[in-house]
Order: structure tokens, then sequence, then C-alpha cells
């Protein structure tokens, strides 16, 4: 099969496509084959050397968690997974191979069936980012009416699916983002927004709930300035690892309950944001889509930021 395949990880590597053997099928894995897979900042970051570098076994390596495709061999004869289903998931590249690739074997506890009104390219966007935000949203935040929610970077991968959960869930929505980004953050949702060019947040909110903050201190120390517009009981969440590596002490010097968000990759939790996506109450934003051999224009463009929604691979 056709797969961007590295040699090794670090600054220097470049992913490149080549043919290698199909992935190993064990245990409760499903072998699908890929039409789409999404990119990811973990993506990037592993193949930097950085992210989850240090579980991958053995070389050489594909990249990539998300995927959406067809099955091509269920892991039994009764599996809920058969031949010929559509599906989309979350695959473990750091412990066997990854989704850049014509084909995947992934556990079935990591896959969902596609949404039917969603393209392959579309699904292929959603589990990583739908479940990062899921977690940190629904079952860490449990969004519910009467809150206020403030969403760092709404407009990005995580953040649009974040604000559009707290918004289903019935919470006040307040997302930041840049000025081309303000009316589509309207649109998915957001009930109040701010331009972090020229306005800072701080100064023009007054107290929410919870920060769900996609950017942490890696740019105008927006994390240490969340902390002053949570309440006094008030949730900090971090998301993008090492963004802020001093935000538990400061959470604790500022007497607010925090928590750094690791995606869990649960079937069951994609499975209800796929029913969300069927019935239009949420929606997944492409912001663009590439050939599988251009996979280092797609790493750049993710890695560069200011994304509005997802970048995706078109494999098949």
């Amino acid at each position: 099969m056709r797969a961007v395949t590295l040699e090794s990880v670090g600054p220097d590597a470049t992913p490149q496509v080549t043919e290698v053997r199909d992935p190993l099928q064990l245990m409760s894995d499903a072998l699908v084959q890929v039409h789409a897979a999404g990119i990811n900042p973990i993506d990037w970051k592993t193949i930097a050397g950085k992210g989850v570098a240090a579980g991958i076994q053995r070389f050489p390596w594909v990249p990539g968690n998300d995927f959406a495709g067809t099955v091509l061999k269920s892991p039994y004869e009764l599996s809920e997974f058969q031949p010929g289903d559509e599906v989309f998931g979350f695959a473990s590249p750091a412990l066997a191979w990854g989704s850049y690739a014509e084909k995947v074997a992934a556990s079935t506890l990591q896959m969902a069936k596609k949404p039917e009104s969603l393209s392959f390219a579309e699904a292929a966007a959603v589990p990583c980012a739908g479940l990062t935000a899921w977690d940190a949203v629904v079952r860490v935040a449990r969004a519910r009416t009467g809150q206020r929610i403030l969403v760092h970077a709404g407009a990005g991968g995580v953040g649009h699916f974040a604000v559009q959960f707290a918004r289903y869930f019935g919470a006040h929505v307040i997302a930041t983002g840049s000025e081309s980004s303000l009316d589509y953050l309207r649109e998915i949702g957001a009930d109040e927004v701010v331009d972090y060019r020229k306005q800072r947040f701080e100064e023009v909110l007054g107290k929410v709930d919870v920060v769900v903050d996609l950017i942490g201190n890696v740019k105008d120390d927006t994390g240490s300035r969340s902390l002053n517009v949570l309440k006094s009981d008030g949730l900090y969440l971090n998301i993008p690892t090492g963004s802020w590596p001093e935000y538990a002490e400061a959470s604790e010097a500022a007497g607010v309950r925090y928590s750094h968000i690791k995606v869990e990759p649960d079937g069951q939790n994609l499975a209800i944001i796929a029913r969300l996506l069927e019935s239009g109450d949420v929606k997944v934003n492409l912001d663009s889509v590439f050939p599988l051999d251009q996979v280092n224009e797609a790493l750049q463009q993710q890695a560069e930021g200011h994304t509005r929604g997802k970048i995706v691979l078109k494999v098949r």
C-alpha cells in the first residue's frame, strides 16, 4: 500500500510517500480502506520528536490519528463492523502504524459508523478534534444551561466543536478569534465574540465558569490572563500539550479548579457525536483538503495555525 512514512522523528524528519506492506490486523482491530485522514497538531509534534514520539515501536513509521473509510476485514464474524461498512475513527500511531496510508488497522473500540450525510473528508476531520472538545466541554466541564464558557481559538479544529457542544448543552458561549472569524463564530453558536487582536478579553468580559484554553501561554500569555476572568469556583482547562507548563501552579494560586485534557479515543462517544452531526445540530468545517502526496504542505499549514476548522488528506 502507499503510505506516508518516516525513518526517524525529530526536527529534521521529512515524511515521504512510499510503498509499505499492509498493517497487521490484531485482536479487536478492523482493517479499514482509508479514504481520508485528518491532520492534527499532535501529528506534526510527534513527527518533530515531541507529542507521543517516545511510544513509537518501530520504523519505518506511518503517522496519523484520524481516518474515515470502508471496512475491509472485521475482527470476527459477528462484529458490529462488517466489510463494506463506512466508518470513521482514531488510530494508535505510536503503538502501530497510523492513518496516513491507504489502509489502517484500528481497534473497533475507537471507531463508529460514519454519518451518512458526511463525506469521507468531512468525517476524517472529526475524531481527534471532536473527541477532545467532547472530553473538555461535556465530560469534564459538564456544559449546561446557566454556565458561561469561554473558548479560546473558537474557530480552530477543536475550537469549532467546543463552541457547538457548549451551545448544544445550553451554555452561554463566548469565543475568541480573529476579525475574519467573528461572523463564523456567531454562525456556529457563540453568543459573544472577542477579536483577540483588538480587544483584551479580560477587559471586556464578565466572569465565566469555564475557560477552554486552546492557546495557553505560547501567545500573549493567554493562559495566565484567562485566570482573571474565572469565577472563584471556576474551571480552567488547558488543552495543547506543553502550551503552559505552569498552569497548575498558577491556577492553585488563583484559587480556581484546573485540569489538562488528554483525548480519549472512545468509539461510543464518537457515535454520539456522529448522531449530532447527522441531525445537523453540529457541523464540521473543512479548512482545506490536500492529496496524500502533499502531506508536507498540509502539515506545514497545520503547524502555522490560523485554520478555520480542520485540514484533511485525501487518500482515496
